[in-house]
């Protein structure tokens, strides 16, 4: 049977900026996001800006919450992103307007090929289209959208794309219903 060996992981392939780059981001991200301490918004939504992440208006980015890498993130308007919010961007992240990361969410764009003995890193893009919502605690997997006002109910965990205006819970998430919106 063959087992596995961390030993040969090599994720070399994988370049996602320059060290001086990550290493400036990694102490801004500690400083001024994930410290609960500053709960100035519009700070946040300058800092992403300056290190290349594409932010709307009417962002509002709540304590606690941990990027990976600005310059893989793409954000429209209106949204929310709630406290200890984490977005694990390995690969590119699109939140398109009006779409709500409820607390303690997780966008993971990487994960590991169990199947290979090198336990090799596989990424994928993440995308939330316009009015969809990732409920408190959900975690939100590497290749999956949530179309258009679907939403991803507390605690679940998204592998598969979420259909428009449905709601799906669970692990992993199942459709539970139709979303309908009303005045």
């Amino acid at each position: 049977m063959i087992k596995v060996d961390i030993k040969k992981y090599d994720n070399s392939w994988y370049n996602p900026g320059s060290k001086i780059k990550i290493l400036l981001w990694y102490f801004v991200n500690v400083l001024f996001f994930i410290n609960p301490l500053n709960p100035i918004s519009s700070l946040k939504v300058f800092l992403l800006r300056l290190f290349g992440a594409k932010i709307g208006e009417g962002v509002v980015f709540k304590p606690g919450v941990s990027v990976k890498y600005p310059w893989l993130l793409e954000i429209g308007n209106s949204v929310w992103v709630g406290e200890s919010v984490w977005i694990d961007n390995l690969a590119k992240v699109t939140i398109e307007d009006n779409v709500c990361l409820s607390q303690g969410a997780m966008l993971l764009c990487g994960n590991h090929d169990y199947k290979k003995s090198s336990f090799d890193l596989k990424i994928g893009e993440i995308n939330l289209k316009e009015g969809s919502w990732v409920g408190a605690k959900s975690i939100v997997c590497p290749g999956v959208t949530l179309e258009s006002h679907a939403i991803l109910a507390v605690n679940s965990v998204a592998t598969n794309n979420l259909e428009t205006y449905s709601i799906y819970q669970g692990n992993p998430a199942v459709k539970v219903r139709e979303r309908k919106i009303t005045e």
